[in-house]
């Protein structure tokens, strides 16, 4: 279908463009940026006057809840939610139910997933079987069965030895591992240690359980011929400033290594647990005020490389128990875009152009080579590239009811914040998958 959205504000980081024009679309690509051809005839189009028009965003952790909940239809509501949030291409991680370490099943996932016509789905492959952290998985069985890289979700790898196996087995065929940075002694907790926690009577997670496995991936890392031949790891969801301190070390070390941070502990903190909120039952916890300044801090410098939504839809009955029993997770699709955008706006933001490189151009930088055909399109608009679009209006004011999200988890300690800012339509592959 040929599709011309007319007269938007067309920001792309990637290129460093921030002009008012049009995008012609045919074929599923972008056939051109400013001006349409003289004897181009759409189809339809989308009248973009008083808004943004910007790369669709990349989102590097959303969980889908499939495999594992088929007969809620999870799949169908947290697609709607990714497209209606701007998102067009995401990362699912390999805790699912069953695991995501066999073949078949990051299959049947991507098909499911392709035959819904929305957000491209990008399999994050099990580390290990069945996250157990003992036998390393079938890497490349998964890789050509559509896995863009390996991990751990939230289990961590408790036999340091079987963690340098996995990275040397990963530097041998370019592979990637994402890890997040978690001690299994120390990180047992429910929320961040500190005076708050203490008082509230809650396990406490340390700092430590974060900076530990940090330390422990970088000298793995170092052992390996100095850095230079170990495989690219992607650390996820840092959560502390002394974490932050390590990352920026690491880099400038020349480590291979990059790292994201969630939406929720780059705007809160533990003061914003309140009584015992269970919303606000988070991995990782919600740091101290000055973990969240840190992390601002390093996403605007580009020491973190992305921010993602942590999606993690949760049903009413487990978060609607006490704090500590509650499951962690909220729901974030569709606030990834504003909540980014209110940052960059803020008096000691970065601006609106780096808020929206944190959300396309840097997680599919992460992505690199793993994104194949699409890693020269992803996270950016370019003449010739897959037309991954999304269309937001900057002045739309509204407040977060969670109980209109589109997503099944109707969870998020967001919710009843005002917010300015919503997307009004959405294109993958050139097809019209959201539009509001």
């Amino acid at each position: 279908m040929k599709i011309l959205i007319e007269q938007g504000r067309i920001i792309d980081p990637a290129s460093g463009r921030d002009e008012t024009g049009d995008i012609a679309i045919a074929a599923g690509r972008i056939l051109s940026i400013g001006r349409a051809p003289a004897d181009f005839t759409p189809a339809r189009r989308v009248n973009a006057r008083g808004c943004w028009v910007l790369p669709g965003l990349v989102d590097l952790a959303a969980r889908l809840r499939e495999p594992g909940h088929e007969h809620a239809r999870m799949l169908e509501s947290e697609m709607a939610a990714a497209v209606a949030g701007g998102v067009t291409s995401l990362v699912c991680p390999p805790d699912t139910d069953p695991v995501l370490d066999e073949p078949g099943l990051v299959e049947m996932l991507k098909t499911r997933a392709e035959r819904l016509h929305q957000a491209r789905v990008l399999p994050l492959g099990a580390l290990t079987r069945g996250l157990k952290g003992e036998v390393l998985t079938e890497m490349g069985l998964l890789t050509d069965a559509g896995c863009v890289a390996f991990g751990q979700a939230e289990a961590p790898i408790v036999n340091t030895q079987v963690l340098q196996r996995a990275l040397q087995y990963a530097s041998s065929f370019g592979y990637a591992i994402w890890l997040r940075p978690l001690d299994p002694w120390l990180g047992g907790g429910v929320a961040a240690s500190g005076p708050l926690a203490m008082r509230m009577g809650l396990a406490g997670v340390p700092v430590a359980a974060e900076t530990v496995a940090l330390h422990t991936v970088f000298e793995l890392l170092r052992a390996m011929s100095g850095g230079a031949t170990a495989p690219r790891v992607h650390l996820c969801r840092l959560s502390s400033a002394a974490g932050v301190a390590l990352l920026r070390a690491a880099k400038a070390e020349g480590l291979r290594v990059t790292a994201d941070v969630s939406i929720h502990s780059l705007h809160l903190s533990d003061e914003d647990l309140g009584y015992f909120d269970s919303r606000a039952r988070l991995n990782p916890p919600l740091r101290q005020p000055r973990d969240r300044e840190a992390l601002r801090a390093a996403l605007a410098d580009g020491t973190l490389d992305a921010l993602v939504s942590d999606h993690t839809p949760v049903e009413a009955d487990a978060k609607q128990l006490p704090f500590a029993e509650a499951e962690p997770g909220a729901t974030g699709l569709e606030l990834l875009l504003p909540l980014a955008l209110q940052w960059g706006q803020a008096p000691d933001g970065p601006g609106i152009v780096r808020a929206l490189a944190c959300v396309t151009q840097g997680p599919a930088r992460v992505l690199g080579a793993a994104l194949g055909t699409l890693q020269a399109s992803c996270g950016r608009l370019v003449e010739g590239g897959v037309a991954d679009v999304c269309v937001f209006d900057p002045e739309a004011r509204w407040a977060v009811d969670a109980a209109a999200l589109r997503s099944q988890g109707k969870h998020t300690p967001f919710g009843g914040l005002q917010l300015t800012g919503r997307v009004r339509c959405t294109l993958v592959a050139g097809q019209l998958a959201h539009s509001a």
